[in-house]
């Protein structure tokens, strides 16, 4: 007899749908680029320390700079509240020692604007540095992602040749 938890068969489904998720995304009718370069400035996003407002900037950025929406929605969600925190305290250090100063003790009760206010500057200076070399990468990985993914489907293939090759989206 083969029983399962209810714990387990959520975990499931939801690895399940991440995968169709993520298929999705590599699947959508545009240039491997385009798709990359909305999922890049999506991380960027995701990286800077305007708690709450990821998602709305985003699409703002998307909107601004046609992008592709998905991609950069879902960029944007990358740094999750598993990572905030060291994310965080290594922007501090990095923008610390970019400015010259010693680092202090980082120390905030919690992740509203009163609380960094204090320290804002060295965190937005690291954060962009950060978010800036985290887009980069994650440009190249998502590109190699894309193309990969279509290799192993013949109409995807020539779908991302073409686009290649003309440089743009077909219509």
């Amino acid at each position: 007899m083969n029983v399962k938890s209810p714990a387990i068969e959520a975990a499931v489904i939801s690895i399940a749908t991440l995968k169709q998720k993520f298929k999705t995304i590599l699947s959508l009718d545009a240039h491997p680029g385009h798709i990359s370069t909305g999922f890049a400035v999506g991380v960027f996003v995701s990286f800077t320390p305007f708690f709450g407002l990821h998602t709305p900037l985003a699409i703002a950025l998307a909107f601004i700079f046609r992008l592709n929406k998905v991609t950069c929605i879902t960029g944007a969600w990358i740094n999750t509240p598993l990572t905030v925190v060291p994310v965080l305290a290594a922007s501090y250090k990095l923008g610390m020692v970019l400015s010259g100063k010693p680092a202090k003790e980082l120390s905030f009760a919690s992740l509203d604007w009163h609380s960094l206010q204090p320290y804002a500057k060295s965190i937005l200076l690291g954060s962009s540095i950060i978010g800036f070399c985290a887009a980069v990468a994650s440009y190249f990985i998502c590109y190699w992602l894309v193309t990969f993914f279509r290799r192993k489907d013949a109409a995807l293939r020539e779908i991302t040749r073409e686009m290649e090759v003309v440089g743009e989206e077909l219509e």
